[in-house]
Parts: C-alpha cells; sequence; structure tokens
C-alpha cells in the first residue's frame, strides 16, 4: 500500500550518528533528524559543546546522546562507530559533517595545513561510512549516508577568499559520494551530499568578518545567507524512504549563489 508524506519521511525507530554535530549545520541536521523521530549520537572533539548540545536537543523531546572523538584520528573514528553501536544498535544513517578550514594564498599554504584539512575532511569522512558499512549497513542491506561538502567544492572562489585546500577537499566530498554511492546501491544504501552556501557559523566567522555579510548575501538570488531552517528538509528528504530513490546526488542549499556562479 503506497505510504503518504508524513509516513515516508517518518524517522521512528532509526538511529542517525551526526559528526562535527554540537554546533552550526551539524547540529541544524541532528535537530532535522531528531524533530522527525530518530535517535541522534552526536560526535565532536569538545565534550562540553556536546554536553550543551545535547541537553539542548533532549529539552526538544529528542533522544539524543554524545561521544566526543577527533574524526582526524582512525582510531576515535572506529570507537566513536562502535561505541555507537553498544549504547544506541545499529546505525541507520550517517551523517559526515566534521570538517576543517585553512585560508592561505596557494603559494604560501602549509603542507601540513593542507594535510590536516585533508585528513579531516575526506580521509576521516571514508574511514567512518566504511566501517559503519561493513559492521553494519551491508549486512543489514539497507543505510542513508549524507556527506556535508560545500558550494566551493563546485569549483573557484573569489579572489579574496584563499581556501585551496578547502575547497579541493570539498569537491572530493562530492565524488566520493558519486563513487560510493555506484558501489554500494548494491546493498541499498543511498550516499547523497548537501553543498552548502554561506551560512553564518563559527568557521565562516572570519570570511563574514572580512567580506561582510551584506555584500555576500547580495551575491545570492535571494538575497540572503542561511539560516537554522535550511538544511532541516534536505537533510530528512536524504535519510528517510521519501529519498529512497535518490543516490549519488549532491544539492546546493545557498540561495542561488551556483546558479550564478556557474557551479
Amino acid at each position: 500500500m503506497t505510504r503518504t508524506v508524513a509516513e515516508l519521511f517518518d524517522l521512528k525507530g532509526k538511529t542517525a550518528l551526526v559528526t562535527g554535530g554540537s554546533r552550526g549545520l551539524g547540529l541544524q541536521m541532528a535537530y532535522a533528524l531528531g524533530e522527525a523521530g530518530a535517535r541522534i549520537m552526536l560526535s565532536s572533539r569538545k565534550a562540553g559543546d556536546l554536553e550543551e548540545a545535547t541537553a539542548d536537543l533532549q529539552a526538544a523531546g529528542i533522544d539524543a546522546r554524545w561521544i566526543a572523538a577527533d574524526c582526524a584520528r582512525e582510531e576515535d573514528i572506529r570507537r566513536l562507530a562502535d561505541e555507537t553501536v553498544q549504547r544506541m544498535g545499529p546505525i541507520d544513517i550517517l551523517v559526515n559533517n566534521a570538517g576543517a578550514a585553512w585560508g592561505a594564498p596557494a603559494e604560501d599554504h602549509p603542507v601540513e595545513a593542507w594535510d590536516k584539512v585533508m585528513n579531516l575532511n575526506i580521509r576521516g569522512y571514508f574511514i567512518l561510512s566504511q566501517h559503519v558499512a561493513k559492521h553494519g549497513m551491508i549486512e543489514r542491506r539497507r543505510g542513508r549516508i549524507i556527506n556535508v561538502a560545500s558550494i566551493a567544492g563546485l569549483g573557484g572562489n573569489p579572489p579574496e577568499m584563499t581556501t585551496i585546500a578547502y575547497n579541493t577537499s570539498k569537491g572530493a566530498v562530492i565524488n566520493f559520494t558519486k563513487a560510493l554511492a555506484a558501489e554500494w546501491g548494491k546493498y541499498n544504501i543511498t550516499v547523497n551530499a548537501i553543498c552548502p552556501g554561506f551560512f553564518p557559523s563559527r568557521m565562516t566567522a572570519g570570511t563574514l568578518k572580512a567580506l561582510g555579510e551584506d555584500k555576500l548575501a547580495s551575491n545570492a538570488p535571494l538575497q540572503r545567507l542561511g539560516d537554522d531552517e535550511d538544511l532541516k528538509g534536505l537533510t530528512v528528504l536524504y535519510a528517510s524512504d521519501a529519498g529512497k530513490h535518490i543516490t549519488g546526488q549532491w544539492l546546493a542549499v545557498d540561495g542561488g549563489v551556483s546558479v550564478v556562479t556557474g557551479g
């Protein structure tokens, strides 16, 4: 029998692991999944931030817990996945969101900074996705993986934004998403990416200060930056049965910036 729209978007009984989930876009996505009924495991490096975010989720009626882990460290990544399963059961939804940025002209960009960004922004996504799939999703023949990329991965930045490693890593996330979707479709695992534009956050604070919120907003056809709701709908679509026939795709949530820049 064909399900209703509400039934297709319902995530009751599902467990979601959200990395980089204690603030910003990750926390917004955690709220979206929790509001749709999923149990939430938040992760980031700082226990204090996680405690506060988890308390806020719980106050909103969401079943949420946390594990501190550094997704740049392989041993932490594997511990995070295993402990989530031990405490909450099999992982149905994985949101790869933990990330880092570094600003420097390409000719002076430190190699160690390049390695740090690549290690967290793409290597960490791969290790966690592989571990979660091998220890649950593949055997169960179902799963949803959501990778947070960026419109910075769709092309070059304006000259004043010197983030070569970040752009490269986010471009890699998009192709990683496509390749993984092609390989794991036979297991009924969908893999999709979200490409946010500018959202006010701790990571984008420097850019917002340097360029100005009004200027950045003026680059978007919708004439504004992203807000605390703008990732929610797409996150739940990708995570739920409403999106069960969508895989290997990316979608920009950027107010139309990528339309006018050719991304």
